[in-house]
């Protein structure tokens, strides 16, 4: 199926993301470098963080000059990054983001992801799918993506999380996203892949925990349902947060109702999240994050 999203060009659309101490002189510093290397500013965004004194910047370019390459380019704002203690990434717009999905027994959120991929909605490229579970194999093999059967137990948990990260190294993975992978991820698993794997739970935590959170919610008659996308670290579900939800709800609605209501919502997050990282609109600021939208 061919993509009914515009794509960047490759080789001409970059993305440069910077932050750094705020100071006098950035954004000329910025679209300097910018002008010495035939770039038309595409889209612009930042952010100054006052309280912190922190300033934050994403510029989407082009460049006319065919000899203006990634790595060139790289090395012309060193010096502009050195000079402003600038903390920054460049890279090729066009270039999909290499994504790890895993998931468990629950499939909305991961064929969700594989149906946005489908139509370009996401520029990601999926090479694998990783289950403890088989029940998404078929669904895998419906869009020609490798399925990776890894069973978890608490014998086995070592053995597994080894396994992933092979798969991670070997398919030279950028994202890694848990689509509804009800296992808890080690300490030094989340440490491994910090910054570049994103998880997505319900709302409901942490006053609903459990395998029934629904139903809990259903007894005590919440009238919000929603969920929240976070980087994933080793404070369980406590990690920066990039995206959150809501729905109200009311009385009318019952236990299974409220799973359909949740299951929406949390497709819908999650596919923003990662849409947003794979387009280099999220910073993390600590325990917050930035996110360009």
């Amino acid at each position: 199926m061919s993509p009914k999203f515009p794509r960047p060009q490759s080789g001409r659309e970059y993305v440069l993301t910077l932050s750094c101490p705020d100071s006098a002189g950035l954004v000329h510093a910025v679209s300097g470098f910018l002008v010495r290397n035939s770039g038309n500013i595409l889209e612009s965004q930042q952010f100054d963080d006052r309280l912190q004194g922190r300033f934050f910047m994403r510029v989407h370019f082009d460049v006319s000059d065919p000899n203006a390459e990634l790595e060139q380019l790289r090395y012309r704002f060193g010096p502009v990054a050195q000079a402003y203690g600038i903390s920054w990434t460049l890279s090729d717009a066009a270039t999909p983001t290499r994504t790890l999905i895993m998931v468990s027994k629950f499939g909305h959120c991961l064929n969700d992801l594989l149906f946005r991929r489908r139509t370009g909605a996401l520029n990601i490229e999926i090479p694998a799918i990783v289950s403890n579970h088989r029940d998404f194999e078929g669904l895998a093999e419906t869009y020609g993506i490798p399925f990776h059967h890894i069973p978890v137990t608490k014998e086995t948990k070592a053995d597994a999380e080894a396994r992933l990260l092979e798969l991670v190294r070997e398919l030279d993975i950028d994202l890694v996203v848990l689509a509804r992978y009800m296992q808890i991820l080690s300490d030094d698993l989340c440490k491994e892949l910090e910054g570049r794997a994103i998880n997505i739970h319900h709302s409901f935590l942490p006053s609903f925990k459990g395998a029934r959170p629904y139903e809990q919610a259903y007894a005590r008659g919440v009238k919000l349902v929603g969920a929240t996308a976070h980087y994933v670290t080793p404070d369980l579900d406590e990690g920066q947060i990039i995206e959150q939800d809501v729905v109200r709800v009311d009385h009318s609605l019952d236990p299974g109702e409220l799973v359909t209501v949740g299951r929406d919502v949390e497709a819908q997050v999650l596919a923003h999240a990662v849409k947003w990282h794979s387009e280099s609109r999220v910073m993390v600021d600590g325990n917050r994050t930035v996110v360009f939208r």
